[in-house]
């Protein structure tokens, strides 16, 4: 407990939270429940993307990420350019004096490191270096926990997000390629450590009671476009996406399975809409979710999933669901190695539905056994967990001796 004449411990969380991707809110939610329990007496506030939803849904007061409103709207007009273009000017001193008023300032998971979706090197890297460059300037550390990063070949996007790793004062990544990605940017990441991605802390609901009659089918979808250097072909890799997983959610229909469409994302709504339009079957209905609990309800009640997005696949995961995953990046594929369903997965960007289909066939067959592997994999990501949060503590919070007095990061 904190005395009258103490000043709390001051923490910052930092991201693109609120802003609609439940995969980014339920990390936040992970590390919140952290704080809860190792750190109760914190005072824990957030710069992010929403502050109304962060507010309203976590109970901690947060603060915009950005000055200028019309940050991600594309800008033609001289006014909007101006108006970004001040916007980042007047972002300098903001962030710089939101770090300096607290102790730690926390990255809850995300892709903070990685551009696998299209991105602009002066959107949210240009935001992460402001912070971690802040942090280095007051004393504030910055800890980057349980982050995902990859390759980027744009320059600039590659200098901010080399320049904010080298910058934080502690990093853990979610796998070993986005370890080894930020090495091959030149960072020096001996003492980094690799732990499950922070959703496998959250609460699973209980798993559905088992039948004979083939159940639900949950289906992920995604308003895939490729990533950052797919732009050129953007519409057609989503036509391809789009029309192949349409062809297997007809499939699936026709043998008569109920399909429960799932998103992760406000942005993902015309794609359901798209499937719904296409099959037109009162066997295929859209799922309503607000958050990674909702999503894992959800997989829960499910036979099989098959997925896109990367927190819907954990969300599958860690209920113990048999999971196929139509992987976009290597985070895919190395969640699905971890979880012993490597052989399990399908290219977003060259969706076949007769070769989709066999692999859903063939995971359907080894299900009892995948689900015994997925409940032996989910025990030991929890353990990891616990170790991760335990380092964290040890690396960057004050000591019990001097309550602001930080250590410094291994």
């Amino acid at each position: 407990m904190t005395s009258a004449d103490e000043t709390p411990l001051r923490v910052g969380v930092f991201g693109l939270l609120g802003s609609g991707n439940l995969g980014n809110d339920g990390s936040l939610e992970a590390v919140l429940g952290y704080l809860r329990a190792e750190h109760p007496e914190a005072a824990v506030d957030a710069l992010c993307g929403g502050p109304e939803v962060v507010s309203a849904r976590f109970g901690i007061p947060a603060t915009r990420l950005h000055w200028y409103r019309g940050e991600y709207r594309t800008a033609s007009r001289a006014g909007a350019v101006a108006g970004k273009g001040l916007g980042k000017l007047v972002d300098v001193f903001r962030t710089a004096a939101w770090v300096r008023r607290h102790d730690v300032v926390i990255v809850p998971g995300m892709g903070v490191l990685e551009a696998t979706l299209p991105l602009r090197p002066w959107g949210f890297p240009y935001s992460l270096f402001l912070l971690c460059a802040s942090g280095r300037l007051f004393g504030t550390p910055v800890a980057l926990v349980g982050v995902g990063a990859a390759a980027i070949g744009n320059r600039p996007t590659r200098a901010l997000v080399r320049w904010s790793a080298r910058l934080a004062a502690y990093r853990s990544y979610r796998d070993a390629q986005s370890r080894e990605a930020i090495r091959a940017m030149g960072v020096d990441t001996a003492g980094d450590a690799v732990h499950p991605d922070l959703a496998f802390a959250l609460p699973t609901p209980e798993a559905s009671a088992a039948s004979d009659a083939p159940g639900p089918v949950c289906v992920g979808v995604m308003d895939f476009h490729g990533g950052n250097d797919d732009r050129a072909r953007a519409e057609e890799i989503h036509r391809r996406y789009l029309d192949g997983t349409t062809r297997f959610v007809r499939a699936l229909v026709e043998d008569g399975r109920p399909v429960r469409l799932l998103t992760g994302d406000g942005c993902d709504a015309p794609v359901v809409a798209a499937i719904l339009d296409a099959v037109d079957s009162p066997l295929v209905t859209a799922a309503d979710t607000a958050s990674l609990a909702d999503l894992m309800k959800e997989t829960a009640a499910a036979d099989t999933v098959v997925a896109i997005r990367y927190h819907n696949l954990i969300c599958a995961l860690r209920t113990g669901t048999p999971t196929l995953a139509l992987s976009y990046a290597a985070k895919s594929d190395a969640l699905m190695d971890r979880m012993g369903l490597g052989a399990y997965c399908h290219p977003a960007r060259e969706v076949d539905t007769d070769r989709l289909l066999e692999q859903f066939r063939a995971l359907e067959k080894c299900s009892a056994e995948l689900r015994q592997t997925l409940a032996e994999r989910n025990a030991d990501a929890t353990r990891q967990l616990d170790h991760q949060f335990t380092a964290l503590t040890r690396a960057v919070f004050p000591t019990n001796d001097h309550p602001h007095a930080l250590r410094e990061a291994p």
